[in-house]
């Protein structure tokens, strides 16, 4: 028998293995995406520099809002790959940097350059991606915060969400895509493109038929926040503190995004003035996340902080204490340079242990308060141990020191009678 059981429990493992897999791969892909979002900050300052455009810079590389998104969908990508919150969070950031940087570079290229470097007319296409921001901020209205469905019947409205975001989608690039024929093409002061033509034939159709899906985007976007007030009625606790910013985030980001689509591309000062006013609007849904993660400890983030910032804390020290020896014992002391070097080193891998323990608990104190107090009294309980003779004692305290610290509903302790 044990011969025909073998295989299977051989076989559970890889099973278990092959269901970690996904999880395990999204690690890196979290990471590949939050260093794209950095890499695109770097190129958008560039640019930034080259043009000297300050107006196309604040709305997204000067912006925050972009940055917020995708440090807070790295997070929850990290610790819930499966909830698809954390992907739309740094898809919206990346896209944001995406469009801006397409914009910078056709005003660098047309306005700068009178048209002689390279992809110019390609990164004015790209400019029309700019609508799959709203797209991202949608999803992220309808799935927060645990990434499902509230049921079954939601199905059809996200499949006509989708159905009209991807035909309004092609009703942008169809009417963007005409760039490419013209000859000198001229763009204003955002990027977009002055004297292109109007699409015609079977992509002038298509395309009005893409810009009447907008009236269902819309529709679908008040019945996201409506979701939420809903459910904010009948939530209680965190969770309605949660969905409480979240709909002011998301009022505010709605109206702004309209707002964008109807004052149309800084066409009159008036259009100017709610373009700027607009783009800081939509910062409004990442600030309403954040706040509801951040204060109501949604995916754990409070242990998640605690660990950056310690780290962060204790890597500075390390790198001034390392620096310090190095300079004193070079420059001071008659030491040569590789002698101070090493001496350095070993000091700062001396001090890494009883510095990280002693920054971890100043930082749990602040930011992980459940851990701090779980440890306090977990050490209290350890001293007194040293002192007790009485069996009930130490198991009647025992038994309370693990509801203190964890809080369980029931407590059972069991003794080996044996000798």
């Amino acid at each position: 028998m044990s011969e025909v059981t073998r295989p299977a429990r051989q076989a559970a493992p890889a099973a278990g293995a092959r269901r970690r897999a996904p999880a395990a791969a999204s690690g890196p892909l979290a990471w590949f995406l939050a260093g794209l979002v950095v890499a695109l900050y770097a190129t958008g300052a560039v640019l930034t520099y080259l043009t000297r455009d300050l107006q196309v810079s604040f709305e997204g590389v000067g912006s925050v809002h972009p940055l917020v998104f995708a440090a807070l969908g790295l997070v929850i990508a990290r610790r819930q790959p499966r909830n698809p919150i954390g992907w739309l969070l740094i898809g919206c950031g990346a896209l944001t940097l995406v469009v801006a940087n397409a914009e910078l570079y056709a005003v660098l290229d047309y306005r700068t350059r009178h048209g002689t470097l390279p992809l110019g007319r390609e990164a004015v296409l790209a400019e029309a991606a700019a609508f799959l921001v709203a797209v991202l901020y949608g999803l992220a209205i309808l799935l927060f915060p645990d990434g499902t469905l509230p049921s079954r019947r939601w199905r059809w409205v996200l499949w006509a969400y989708l159905i009209a975001c991807a035909l309004f989608m092609a009703y942008e690039f169809i009417g963007q895509a005409t760039v490419l024929t013209v000859t000198h093409l001229r763009v204003d002061l955002t990027g977009s493109p002055l004297n292109n033509p109007d699409p015609a034939g079977v992509a002038a159709r298509v395309a009005r038929v893409g810009q009447q899906a907008g009236a269902v985007i819309v529709v679908c976007w008040l019945a996201f926040v409506g979701r939420q007030v809903a459910g904010y009625r009948h939530a209680a606790g965190e969770r309605r503190q949660q969905l409480k910013w979240l709909m002011a985030g998301g009022a505010v980001c709605l109206l702004a995004v309209i707002v964008t689509l109807v004052a149309g591309n800084y066409s009159s000062p008036a259009a100017h003035a709610l373009q700027a006013a607009a783009t800081v609007g939509v910062a409004a849904l990442p600030v309403g996340i954040a706040v509801g993660i951040l204060r109501y400890r949604l995916y754990d983030i409070d242990r998640i902080i605690s660990r950056t910032l310690a780290y962060a804390i204790i890597t500075g020290l390390l790198v001034g204490v390392y620096a310090g020896l190095v300079l004193l014992a070079t420059r001071v002391l008659p030491f040569s340079t590789p002698v101070a070097v090493a001496a350095s080193t070993l000091a700062a891998a001396a001090l890494f242990s009883p510095l990280r323990r002693r920054v971890q608990r100043a930082v749990d104190q602040r930011f992980n308060r459940a851990r701090y107090d779980a440890d306090k009294t977990v050490a209290a309980f350890a001293g007194r141990l040293q002192d007790a003779v009485d069996l009930d004692m130490i198991r009647d305290d025992l038994a309370g020191v693990v509801r203190q610290a964890l809080a369980p509903a029931y407590v059972s302790v069991w003794l080996n009678q044996r000798q």
